[in-house]
């Protein structure tokens, strides 16, 4: 029997991503799936934004290494970067050489990978849930995360130092570790009879474990009385104390997941039409989800081991690029990871050097993100109501 064919996201009530187009419409030469992407209207084309936020990183890591209680100048910094990487005499104090190449630089870094790594796995989970107000947290990762960092710090105050011997590393392991078992209890229970996964089933499994382990993060609080502060302070996000094994644990699950994620966005942008669309045009939905869960919550897991639980990066990033450059993840993916990049090492820069007190990064990218995300949505009501 033959069935009708589908009409377009434009013609379907209730359809999103209005840059998205049926296949009878696209242009001539597309493959199936990029005539399901189109080519929506665009302000900015998606190379003249990448180079306009790649300047503006190179500038804002340059006042980064170059600011704070220790100024570097410009001809110092690349002095010492350049003895760094080639072994070559620095003819400068060994504390200023230590001060930003152990220091400074490895925090720089992390906050790149960290900005990085929730920029890209927000925009996975917004197309792959079809949802907008998706975030690296919506399935539980942070809570996961939280629960596990908490009850490390937690052993490391009451355990005698006999039986655990605690390393600044425990809580970023316990926070992967616990954030990992998290998204293999979510998948476990989203999936049904036929081992399938659905964008609703996956967000209830998320919000319902996320209850769980913030009760049981509350109940940690409680025991940990006055030395609660500890935890608290981790939960904030900071890049405090940053070293070069940190950058090297969001670097190493961060490469292979952007490039798995890069991949898929051809089928990302199909399975955005609908799942039934997508395995009609030949896409194993269910293949495709379980693996870019797992490369995003793999990134996201590690940024919240190392840096503590950092909101609205992985939330609002996405939405601008995707208000400047359309909906088309072939480009979104590494915008979202530049931009991502970008706004946490200004956040952190800003905290850092030019702030009174180092407040927790987490509580400064909330204060500034969640006004600006809330004129997006008033904006994006008033479209709607529009039209």
């Amino acid at each position: 029997m033959i069935e009708p064919k589908e009409k377009s996201i434009s013609q379907r009530p209730g359809g999103s991503s209005p840059g998205l187009v049926g296949p009878e419409k696209a242009a001539p030469g597309l493959n199936p799936a990029e005539a399901l992407v189109g080519k929506p209207p665009r302000r900015v084309s998606p190379i003249v934004l990448g180079l306009i936020l790649g300047a503006l990183l190179i500038a804002v890591a340059l006042i980064s290494l170059s600011s704070g209680h220790m100024p570097f100048t410009s001809r110092e910094i690349f002095d010492i970067l350049i003895g760094w990487v080639t072994g070559a005499e620095i003819d400068l104090p060994e504390s200023r050489i230590m001060a930003l190449v152990e220091v400074r630089l490895p925090r720089l870094m992390t906050a790149l990978m960290v900005g990085a790594a929730l920029g890209l796995a927000g925009s996975v989970y917004q197309g792959l849930l079809l949802n907008p107000l998706a975030d690296p947290y919506t399935l539980g990762v942070s809570s996961g995360a939280a629960f596990g960092a908490s009850l490390v710090l937690m052993a490391s105050l009451f355990v005698p130092r006999e039986i655990f011997v605690f390393s600044p590393l425990y809580p970023a392991l316990g926070a992967f570790l616990a954030s990992t078992l998290t998204l293999f209890l979510v998948i476990a229970l989203a999936s049904d009879s036929d081992k399938r996964l659905s964008p609703t089933s996956l967000i209830l499994s998320g919000v319902i474990l996320s209850a769980i382990l913030s009760a049981g993060l509350s109940f940690i609080k409680y025991l940990a009385g006055d030395q609660v502060s500890s935890i608290v302070f981790w939960l904030l996000g900071s890049f405090q104390a940053q070293t070069w094994t940190n950058f090297l644990l969001v670097f190493g699950l961060f490469v292979p997941a952007f490039l798995i994620c890069l991949a898929s966005a051809t089928d990302l942008n199909v399975m955005t039409l609908g799942f039934k669309s997508a395995e009609t045009l030949g896409v194993n939905t269910r293949k495709v989800r379980l693996i870019l869960l797992a490369a995003a919550s793999m990134v996201a897991s590690a940024s919240v081991a190392v840096a503590g639980i950092i909101g609205f990066v992985g939330l609002i990033v996405p939405h601008l690029v995707r208000l400047v450059t359309g909906p088309d993840h072939r480009s979104l993916l590494p915008l979202s990871t530049l931009g991502g990049a970008l706004l946490l090492l200004a956040a952190d820069t800003l905290v850092r050097a030019y702030l009174p007190g180092e407040i927790p990064v987490g509580v400064l990218t909330a204060l500034l993100a969640g006004p600006a995300f809330l004129v997006i949505f008033r904006r994006k009501m008033k479209e709607l109501i529009q039209t």
